[in-house]
């Protein structure tokens, strides 16, 4: 089991940080894995995403479900197909100017990540927080 818990101040207003994050258009610019996503419907709860990841050095597609779509203060999506099973949360709470942005992901790699579940784990908890430190930078610099 995969578990990655964190959280990251941003100097920006919780509704920027939702709309850049759900933005899907934006998402290769602070995840170094994204290669292309897009939603498939309206931003809502019950909505598809398809996206398209390098991990490890293989390319990857994935459907996500979104299982919660509550603008400016949580988003939460289920991967339904993909190696790696994995619910990601993103909670947004205001601070003085900015956002706290909570992370937590839980999954259970599978096939052939499944055999290396341990390298995977550290390389994915990396991945993530660097990621999300990119995310800070990038709407940090917008702001200046």
């Amino acid at each position: 089991m995969i578990r990655i818990d964190f959280s990251v101040e941003i100097g920006r207003p919780p509704s920027e940080v939702f709309a850049y994050l759900t933005n899907l258009e934006n998402l290769p610019e602070w995840q170094a894995s994204a290669i292309d996503a897009r939603w498939e419907g309206e931003k809502a709860a019950g909505a598809r995403i398809k996206e398209v990841r390098k991990f490890l050095g293989r390319r990857m597609e994935s459907e996500l479900e979104v299982l919660e779509y509550e603008p400016d203060r949580r988003f939460v999506l289920k991967t339904l197909t993909g190696p790696v099973p994995l619910v990601a949360e993103h909670t947004f709470e205001p601070t003085n100017g900015g956002t706290r942005l909570v992370f937590h992901g839980e999954g259970k790699p599978g096939g052939f990540f499944k055999l290396a579940e341990g390298v995977v784990a550290r390389n994915a908890e990396r991945s993530v927080r660097n990621d999300f430190e990119t995310l800070k930078d990038v709407l940090e610099a917008r702001a200046a």
